[in-house]
């Protein structure tokens, strides 16, 4: 069974999501300098509005996501060790997750959130880059 299949599960997919989202409040927290200071500005924004928003939107990004690291999700599958092979593709698994919320991005157009992203973009494939492991552990505790 795939990556793509498991989280069909609602109850795998909301698990995943929150964790996700966890990690996302404990990498904007930690950040520093001004570089922070605007990340945590942007996140602030996006979290105003309403509590549930981050996890509701990883929970609708989740399908395009794993189906854009479904290559890599497999190839670590074969290799036996998913974790390890994303962790290792870091750089390749931020370009697909990223590329993937780009898409959605576009399609959703001019709102509040777009316009965020976009003012952002160009700064967080760093962040992406540094969540890939964690990320994998999420995937492979609800799915592996």
């Amino acid at each position: 069974m795939t990556l793509t299949n498991k989280i069909e599960d609602p109850a795998v997919k909301t698990a995943i999501a929150n964790d996700c989202a966890q990690l996302i409040d404990r990498q904007v927290s930690a950040k520093g300098g001004l570089s922070g200071m605007a990340l945590k500005a942007a996140y602030k924004v996006v979290k105003g509005i309403g509590n549930n928003y981050v996890p509701g939107a990883i929970n609708r990004l989740l399908p395009e996501t794993c189906v854009a690291i479904e290559p890599v999700w497999a190839e670590g599958v074969a290799k036996g060790d998913p974790v390890a092979h994303l962790s290792e593709e870091c750089d390749r698994t931020a370009d697909l997750i990223l590329g993937a919320t780009d898409a959605r991005i576009a399609r959703v157009g001019n709102g509040l959130i777009a316009g965020t992203y976009n003012k952002l973009r160009k700064s967080i494939k760093p962040e992406v880059v540094t969540a890939v492991p964690e990320v994998a552990q999420i995937l492979n505790r609800h799915v592996g």
